[in-house]
């Protein structure tokens, strides 16, 4: 996935401009984002505070580390009916 110019501090603070009453056109073109990108990003970061950011960045890497281990401990219960499915 292509890294982004901007954080996520960033982004929530160029929302803030827009929700001050900056023009989003405005706001692409100062910050050079397409139109797309900044609804996307209100999408995603809108109504959101810096802390809130930071609280779901930490959450999604701690899903990512749960899913993991997740995956890995259903590997390890295949292998092992499969082991046991053996007739010696």
């Amino acid at each position: 996935m292509k890294k982004s110019r901007f954080t996520e501090e960033q982004i929530v603070g160029i929302l803030k401009e827009s929700d001050a009453g900056v023009s989003n056109k405005e706001i692409c073109r100062k910050y050079g984002i397409s139109d797309g990108t900044f609804y996307k990003w209100r999408a995603k970061y809108g109504g959101m505070q810096v802390n809130d950011v930071r609280k779901m960045r930490s959450m999604e890497e701690e899903n990512a580390t749960l899913k993991r281990i997740l995956g890995q401990k259903e590997l390890e219960i295949a292998a092992m009916k499969a082991v046991l499915e053996k007739k010696w």
